[in-house]
């Protein structure tokens, strides 16, 4: 894989997500963009507005999700959301306590949502082992 190193994305996880998703991989991967999205501005427009209960959806959401892809940093922080988000409902508080993990979210997202593209783009360079054409062989 192009990005071995990356600690955003389970390139084990994300390799198995593509084989067994085959032709469909790309639409997936373009649906948890788009859900993904929606789910952040959720997340931020429901803290905004005090509402815990109006965190939990779209927090599992992009928990199950990211999970699907291998994103587990992601799918970890959405779960840490939504679990803080159902135990402020059953206790009647505002999730303003929320606001420190929410504001990582989106630049989280957008960190692994690119690696997970780029991964998956057919245009990515992949790296041969041995050099490749027209590379020199490192000894």
């Amino acid at each position: 894989m192009a990005f071995e190193g990356s600690t955003l994305v389970d390139w084990n996880v994300y390799a198995r997500a593509k084989a067994e998703l085959g032709g469909g991989f790309v639409r997936i991967l373009g649906y948890f963009r788009e859900d993904g999205v929606k789910s952040v501005a959720a997340i931020e427009a429901a803290l905004r507005a005090k509402n815990a209960a109006g965190l939990v959806i779209p927090a599992h959401t992009l928990k199950g999700e990211a999970r699907q892809f291998g994103a587990e940093p992601l799918a970890e922080l959405a779960e840490v959301i939504e679990t803080f988000a159902r135990g402020c409902v059953e206790r009647q508080e505002t999730p303003e306590q929320a606001l420190p993990d929410v504001v990582k979210l989106r630049p989280l997202f957008g960190e692994t949502l690119a690696l997970l593209e780029r991964e998956a783009n057919p245009l990515v360079e992949r790296r041969a082992a041995g050099g490749g054409f027209g590379r020199k062989v490192a000894r």
